[in-house]
């Protein structure tokens, strides 16, 4: 097919019907009329698509034609049914398809954080990398429980809500680098070795886990998830597999920003814990119990309601009132 003898030909009428599906109103005869042109550029692009799908044609035909079928349909309103199933099922199967790649990175982060915490408690060369002993004192006896209890709860809550959903978005936004994902992921394990040596040292290493578990568990799960979506993608990009590459960052991409709104939601969650549940007076018991059972309800979402999703052929790319449409691309 010669591509510009066809838009040649056919130029006018798809600009009529631009021109027509961007008024405010129509009258009887130009609704008439823009059915007809709707009808015969949908021919138009269902005959380049088969016999030369010219990309940048083929988009702005698609472009037309959904403006058009406003006009046609009625603006669509987005239903609940469809924004439930994505909540639950789309977001599931998107975080079962990054599951172990955050399960790599939690056991690699939690190991070498203990290993991290070991090297240093028992090397005085590591500590006084620290502080001096008045100083590594001060903080396991002092600033490190009074982080949790000095704010007010519900300011406290939104900070960390905040500053924890930035990073893990920056995760996912620069995991294509492959570098700011594994970079922060050093960062946590100095920090958790850090944090647990001078604990340890001080003889305070329960108060340690009492004051990270509560909200810990569920944090650093969505932390350890982020960065293992954000390195699955930078995957994807050196190994696409039998798709293209584009293709394969197209959609694995749009899966990895799925990931990211359920792990807001999760971080949300963990920021309340620790704004409210951390620094309570509850019984420890009951903090570590509220802490544990809100870890275990964000694996069994990913690993239960996540397989469940994938067998009922639910991708976790966007589908149903999220979805777009895919303009062709040559070869």
């Amino acid at each position: 097919m010669d591509i510009d003898a066809f838009a040649g030909a056919r130029q006018a009428r798809w600009d009529r019907l631009q021109e027509l599906s961007r008024r405010r109103s129509l009258t009887g005869e130009e609704a008439d009329e823009l059915t007809r042109l709707y009808q015969a550029t949908s021919g138009d692009l269902s005959a380049l698509r088969s016999a030369a799908p010219e990309p940048g044609l083929v988009t702005r035909l698609s472009i037309t034609l959904a403006n058009a079928r406003v006009w046609l349909t009625g603006a669509h309103e987005m239903s609940v049914r469809g924004i439930r199933h994505y909540l639950t099922l789309g977001l599931a199967a998107a975080m079962y398809r990054v599951r172990w790649w955050g399960v790599a990175v939690a056991l690699a982060v939690v190991g070498l954080g203990a290993l991290s915490a070991w090297w240093t408690v028992t090397h005085p060369e590591a500590l006084a990398l620290i502080g001096s002993p008045e100083q590594r004192d001060a903080v396991a006896q002092l600033e490190f429980a009074n982080y949790y209890y000095e704010y007010d709860s519900s300011s406290f809550a939104a900070s960390v809500w905040t500053n924890n959903g930035l990073l893990a978005l920056q995760c996912i936004a620069l995991g294509i680098t492959g570098i700011y994902p594994a970079y922060l992921m050093y960062n946590t394990v100095i920090q958790l070795g850090v944090a647990a040596a001078v604990m340890a040292e001080a003889g305070l290493l329960d108060i340690f886990f009492q004051l990270i578990i509560p909200h810990g568990l569920l944090e650093l799960s969505a932390v350890f998830v982020a960065a293992g979506a954000g390195l699955r993608l930078f995957w994807t990009m050196l190994v696409p597999g039998h798709r293209t590459r584009m293709q394969a960052l197209a959609e694995e991409g749009r899966v990895t920003v799925s990931v990211g709104i359920g792990l807001v939601a999760a971080l949300f969650i963990s920021g309340l814990i620790e704004g409210f549940v951390t620094g309570s007076y509850l019984p420890w018991p009951i903090k570590i119990v509220i802490g544990t059972l809100a870890f275990a309800a964000f694996w069994i979402y990913v690993f239960v309601v996540g397989r469940y999703a994938v067998r009922a052929d639910v991708t976790g790319d966007v589908e149903g009132d999220f979805a777009t449409d895919a303009a062709a691309v040559r070869g």
